[in-house]
């Protein structure tokens, strides 16, 4: 019985974790118990267990008597990616020594084939955490991995992507090759380099729209 039940609570808990991951609930959705073990086919316990867990984990907040999830300010923002261009940074340097061949070509072939997704963000936003996480897993340090996960899975609490700015996908593609031409020459700095210079130009993307959407609002309240 035991079993079932810790079984239950980390099903809820992944099945509802995936859920913020992939968008399905953006931050400021609010969550309701009954709703989510009807969605899931999951008992309300571990639903609710589950929702603890996250609030605990700054995944979701409080509205009221209410849990919503949870969104970042702008200095979280900030926060989390200095701690993303390290780490990142970090594990293009570790892929340029330790991918190998096969991982090299896959990384290729990842840019090659979100060329004909340009136009189109939202297929770009999740195939570019698929090359993201690529880089990482070709790192081959399963700590790195791992504290890169818990990066992403903060980002997940971000409404937009940066990739919806104007001109950025193709930019962004051409600095995920330059990133791979660094991986696959085994130049560790200048794969640190280009990566950590990619993820400071995406940050820069993002602050560009949320000031573009502030003034917007601005000038709504104005007139």
């Amino acid at each position: 019985m035991a079993d079932t039940r810790q079984n239950g609570q980390k099903d809820a808990y992944s099945l509802i974790l995936n859920a913020i991951d992939i968008g399905t609930y953006r931050p400021g959705d609010r969550l309701v118990e009954s709703e989510l073990a009807e969605r899931f086919g999951v008992s309300r316990t571990p639903i609710r267990e589950a929702l603890q867990r996250l609030e605990t984990q700054s995944l979701l907040a409080r509205d009221g008597r209410s849990l919503i999830v949870a969104s970042l300010d702008h200095n979280q923002m900030a926060e989390l990616y200095v701690v993303r261009s390290e780490l990142e940074g970090l594990a293009a340097r570790l892929a340029a020594r330790h991918a190998t061949d096969e991982e090299v070509r896959l990384l290729k072939a990842m840019v090659e084939e979100d060329r004909a997704r340009v136009g189109n963000p939202a297929a770009l936003s999740r195939t570019n955490r698929r090359f993201h996480r690529q880089v990482h897993l070709a790192s081959h340090n399963r700590y790195l991995v791992q504290q890169l996960d818990l990066v992403y899975r903060s980002m997940a609490l971000m409404a937009t992507t940066s990739l919806s700015a104007e001109g950025r996908s193709e930019i962004a593609l051409a600095e995920h090759a330059s990133i791979v031409d660094a991986i696959a020459a085994g130049d560790g700095d200048r794969a640190y380099s280009e990566l950590k210079g990619h993820i400071s130009r995406a940050f820069e993307a993002r602050l560009r729209q949320d000031a573009d959407k502030a003034a917007q609002n601005d000038g709504a309240a104005v007139d």
